[in-house]
């Protein structure tokens, strides 16, 4: 089996979504944890550092290191899982339900995270002198309106149970989940989102999603 490492920040959701899909795949790697916040000092966050630079010319995670070489983008390393690992499969085998999942997927990785990265959060502060009040209100915009779509696209599809799609948690469950825990960070209010919340608390039983949350893993702190 390959070695792999994977580069994560541990409330990043885009490193969670990943280790989530490892886990469920049962997949055996290891964690380098790269801090994405200055140090106590005022220097560089370490993303921003030469040598993880050299693993990822965007500074950003996750990077997934297999035998030594680098797959970047949380998307890319997922589809990479469920094209090597095919065992519990992150996506359905109906085809136009596998559309259904990239959909919801995009929803998130397309539409909200990229509006709400630390990166675009600390242009506000820097560029603009957004407050934070200002910056919680830009956050929870983009939450509300992109999760409120992807509540409305559970709504619509019969085949919905327990999960996103099915019986079974998969590719659209491992984006929902950090999102929801983001939005919670940021005190969004998602209790309109009955089945978002009905998915969530049923992928919280799972030992693959309680391992990948941000406040077990190492390198956390409140």
């Amino acid at each position: 089996m390959a070695s792999m490492i994977l580069y994560s920040y541990s409330k990043s959701s885009s490193a969670f979504r990943v280790r989530i899909a490892l886990n469920l795949k049962s997949i055996a790697y290891d964690i380098h944890a790269v801090n994405l916040l200055p140090d106590n000092t005022g220097g560089q966050a370490e993303n921003w550092h030469e040598d993880y630079l050299s693993i990822n010319p965007q500074g950003l995670v996750p990077a997934l290191s297999v035998d030594e070489q680098i797959i970047s983008q949380s998307s890319a390393i997922m589809e990479y899982l469920q094209e090597v690992y095919p065992e519990t499969p992150l996506l359905p085998e109906n085809t136009l339900q596998r559309a259904y999942v990239r959909s919801l997927v995009q929803i998130i990785s397309c539409d909200i995270q990229p509006l709400n990265n630390l990166r675009v959060l600390d242009y506000l502060k820097t560029q603009f002198n957004c407050n934070k009040t200002q910056i919680d209100q830009w956050y929870s915009q983009w939450i509300s309106e992109g999760l409120t779509a992807f509540e409305k696209q559970l709504n619509t599809h019969s085949h919905q149970k327990g999960f996103c799609a099915g019986d079974n948690p998969g590719l659209a469950d491992a984006f929902l989940i950090p999102q929801l825990y983001n939005a919670r960070r940021y005190q969004c209010d998602i209790s309109h989102l009955k089945q978002c919340t009905f998915i969530e608390k049923n992928c919280l039983t799972i030992r693959a999603f309680q391992d990948a949350l941000p406040e077990n893993q190492a390198d956390y702190i409140t």
